[in-house]
């Protein structure tokens, strides 16, 4: 929809025309020319001068943007110069780029804290549940082979099964903890959200309940949950060192589904208002004559793609390709994966044609994706319509 400004420049407030430039080029992950860029501008702030692109461009390369050829300008994400908490600017960051990706090795809530408002269309993410199974002592477990809070499920008709992490033992202290964190991470996702943008968060049976009271405190809206339909391998045992003793006993039922929280940034009036100027506020359909649905049945993750990013908590490519589309109603914008992992995320976007943006802080599994990325997104599936 074209907008309509006022014929005389507006007075802006300091850094509109920089944080305006940003939001164009994030919306733009391939780049764009100065003349793309102020109409850009042009449509978040009304007229802006070519001459104040051009300076603010000029000024601020390489550290925040980068020429390309053609004269072809980027977002430098791995060189943003972010202030921190104490007004120290932050590490210098890694970034790579596949197709209409984006890949950064970052930590999520300050790369979050550093990006402009109303930046981001959608939210699909696999975040860690329980903090703990992926801090520095217990990665180092699991990738020793040595377990710690992961159970690693012993082979079963030959086949070596992945790691599980056991969230029955965490404290109540690792929940206070969860809590505050998922409430500070929607907090700051809520400021670079347009309204009307969905955020979808992977979770588990035993701890959605802490993870969407945090977020919906912070203000995002509740919209229900995605039912991912997959047998996992969680549940369903006897009691331990008991099993003889009870073996008509399962100690918990065997989970056979895996909740997908869905919330939404509050919309700017109604849903077609928001869809008109935002692009965002409801879900794609697979097609014209079906709705999108809550329930998708899935299967666990296929060994080819776990050969190709080894990543303990992988979601299968026909599960989150089918998700992925759906989140940007008009297929337009920029999908964001604040715990990218190996990529899954990004690759399903890629496969798609959404432009994404994924951040990882573990180094490791931030050389992971960036390798896996375009291998995944290259994998022939079948969406089922």
């Amino acid at each position: 929809m074209t907008a309509s400004h006022p014929r005389t420049p507006v007075k802006q407030r300091p850094g509109a025309v920089r944080d305006a430039i940003v939001q164009v080029l994030v919306d733009r992950p391939e780049g764009a020319s100065v003349k793309e860029i102020q109409y850009g501008v042009t449509e978040r702030l009304g007229p802006v001068p070519a001459s104040s692109i051009r300076s603010y461009l000029r000024l601020n390369t390489p550290e925040m943007f980068l020429r390309m050829d053609r004269a072809q300008y980027v977002l430098n994400l791995g060189d943003l110069p972010k202030p921190g908490p104490d007004g120290a600017p932050l590490r210098k960051l890694r970034s790579v780029s596949h197709g209409n990706s984006v890949l950064v090795n970052a930590d999520c809530c300050e790369w979050l804290n550093a990006q402009p408002a109303n930046s981001i269309q959608a939210v699909v993410t696999d975040p860690p549940y329980g903090l703990v199974e992926y801090s520095s002592e217990q990665q180092e477990k699991l990738r020793s082979g040595r377990g710690g809070i992961w159970r690693i499920p012993p082979s079963f008709d030959g086949a070596k099964r992945s790691p599980l992490p056991r969230f029955t033992v965490l404290t109540q202290a690792d929940l206070r903890e969860l809590d505050e964190f998922f409430h500070s991470w929607a907090r700051a996702l809520l400021r670079i959200l347009v309204p009307g943008a969905n955020v979808v968060i992977a979770s588990n049976p035993l701890l959605s309940h802490v993870v969407s009271n945090a977020v919906a405190r912070a203000g995002l809206e509740r919209r229900g949950e995605i039912i991912r339909l997959v047998m996992t391998m969680r549940g369903g045992d006897r009691p331990k060192a008991a099993h003889d003793e009870f073996p008509g006993v399962s100690v918990m039922p065997r989970s056979m589904w895996e909740p997908w929280l869905t919330f939404r940034r509050p919309l700017e009036g109604r849903v077609q208002d928001n869809l008109r100027k935002w692009g965002t506020g409801g879900f794609r359909r697979p097609h014209a004559e079906k709705p999108f649905g809550d329930v998708i049945a899935s299967s666990p993750t296929r060994k080819s793609e776990r050969a190709i990013a080894p990543h303990p908590s992988l979601k299968p490519q026909a599960f989150l390709r089918q998700l992925v589309r759906a989140v940007l109603p008009l297929g337009e914008g920029v999908v964001l994966d604040s715990f990218a992992g190996a990529g899954s995320t990004l690759a399903a976007a890629e496969a798609v044609g959404y432009k994404s943006i994924g951040i990882e802080k573990d180094p490791e599994y931030f050389d992971m994706a960036r390798s896996a990325i375009p291998v995944l997104a290259k994998l022939p599936i079948r969406m089922d319509a």
